[in-house]
């Protein structure tokens, strides 16, 4: 590790075949261990921003969690209105579908993301004292490594606010075993808040250019901190703030939609690292992503039934009109399987051992439509729609889908909004987070958009309790996890499992 390491690609392989690596994954807060025996070079501090993204990638050998992207995914799919139980879904998995949520449902452990989020912490801590003891690391480079500890807990404390709403928030990391681990939870808006600072900071040290692309889309940049900026400040209802960020990666030249073609769906998503893409997780063949499995060979959700036709239109009299987002991109017809994970280009699967697609944080469309909502909140209508339908264009929507909101009709234009939203992000971990985000606003002025996906998956005896559920705020978040409370005396559960 004491070679500088040129590309992500390479720190990942790095990561995944030396032992010091591991070894930092596997780290219990023992006494003494993280500070005297490591801490004590930049390529320290390399290794162990190293280890912050490979924990994001898998989880550590023997610890039964699922990979930190499959619950970004099912946080964001499973209890929103385009994904259905594939044969070997789970029952917990199930349960959350169907709104049958019970605070010992295993999705519910939040441990994936604590334990990312220490190793960032740790880092924040540790990393600057390393700068006595090694007179090459400049104050320069600290804070890029800083700015991606800073940004990837901010994240991490994002998604735990938007999917379990109040939560502990520990910016200490846990370095020894006497420590108090009897900590209550915050409020999401003092989540919000602290996420919002330390994207602030971590913006004011940030790389804008790695000097290579994996990295550029694969590392934190400031460009991914500014699409985060843009995603909590939509949530905070700071809508001129939300603007701000999105307009400074649209400045950029490095990021551009590409046109249609028959490369479209190899180049976004089966190679990855695309002029479309901020912020992916980087898979690779020997370092391969959970949804290969969970989506195709042992499937464990797919889309809904009616999603082609209801989400990107089927043209019965041309079928060669399609979106380019949705026959063989999101969903295979017929079966209903989730392709955009498992596919090479529009025609053939990758092989399993080659199964690599990423996964995608933010991707530039992504920063548009968060633009589009900006301005629609800001009474700058026409301007949104503008937006919707150049993206439109570009992915050749087909008119079936076409709306035509006032200009000045907020509610029109939101609805468009999802839609787009919708078919642009199918199965990106986005739908779930999309809906209660616009359904909250204004004190759940648009309850009737979380509702409706709450009952659209549901058999018509069910859809009555799961109305009667959603219309509680306190359903729209997942509860505490029984061991969590069981361990952690100072939690409170969520009122509506107690």
């Amino acid at each position: 590790m004491q070679t500088k390491i040129k590309t992500i690609l390479a720190i990942f392989i790095l990561f995944v075949s030396t032992s010091s690596c591991n070894d930092y994954l596997d780290l219990r807060p023992q006494d003494g261990i993280t500070r005297d025996e490591f801490w004590k070079t930049k390529e320290d501090i390399q290794a162990a921003v190293i280890g912050i993204y490979s924990s994001m990638l898998n989880s550590p050998p023997g610890v039964g969690d699922f990979p930190l992207s499959q619950y970004l995914f099912m946080y964001g799919e499973l209890r929103g209105d385009m994904v259905a139980p594939g044969g070997n879904v789970t029952e917990d998995q199930r349960d959350i579908m169907n709104s049958n949520i019970i605070a010992s449902n295993d999705l519910t452990s939040w441990a994936a993301f604590y334990r990312t989020i220490n190793y960032c912490n740790t880092v924040i801590a540790l990393a600057p004292a390393v700068r006595d003891n090694d007179p090459t690391l400049t104050q320069t480079q600290l804070n890029y490594f800083l700015s991606e500890a800073l940004a990837i807990r901010a994240y991490l404390y994002f998604t735990l606010a938007r999917t379990f709403r109040d939560v502990p928030l520990k910016l200490t990391p846990t370095l020894s075993d006497a420590e108090n681990f009897q900590l209550p939870t915050n409020t999401q808006d003092e989540i919000f808040a602290q996420v919002i600072k330390d994207l602030e900071l971590a913006e004011q040290y940030g790389v804008e250019d790695y000097g290579d692309n994996p990295s550029n889309r694969g590392r934190i940049t400031t460009y991914a901190i500014n699409a985060m900026q843009a995603d909590v400040y939509l949530w905070t209802e700071n809508y001129e703030e939300a603007l701000a960020a999105t307009n400074k990666v649209i400045a950029s030249p490095r990021f551009a939609l590409i046109p249609a073609s028959n490369t479209w769906f190899t180049t976004v998503y089966a190679q990855g690292n695309s002029t479309e893409s901020i912020f992916e997780f980087q898979y690779t063949p020997s370092n391969l992503g959970p949804f290969y499995n969970i989506l195709f060979l042992r499937p464990e959700f797919v889309g809904g039934a009616t999603v082609l036709e209801d989400v990107f239109g089927i043209d019965l009299e041309d079928a060669t009109n399609r979106d380019i987002r949705g026959e063989r991109v999101s969903l295979v017809p017929g079966t209903a399987q989730i392709y955009k994970y498992v596919g090479l280009n529009f025609n053939t699967r990758k092989e399993l051992q080659n199964a690599d697609t990423h996964w995608f944080v933010y991707r530039f469309s992504d920063v548009l439509l968060m633009k589009a909502e900006a301005l629609t909140e800001l009474n700058r209508g026409e301007e949104a729609i503008e937006i919707i339908e150049d993206l439109r264009e570009k992915r050749e929507a087909i008119e079936l889908t076409s709306q035509q909101p006032g200009s000045e009709n907020k509610i029109e234009i939101i609805n468009y909004l999802l839609a787009e939203r919708a078919r642009e992000f199918a199965y990106e971990g986005k739908r779930w987070f999309d809906i209660l985000r616009n359904a909250k606003r204004n004190n759940y002025e648009r309850l009737d958009i979380l509702l409706d996906a709450g009952i659209a998956g549901a058999l018509p005896e069910q859809q009555q309790s799961v109305l009667a559920k959603l219309r509680d705020p306190n359903s729209h978040y997942l509860p505490i996890n029984t061991y969590e409370l069981f361990t952690n005396k100072a939690l409170v559960q969520n009122p509506f499992y107690k």
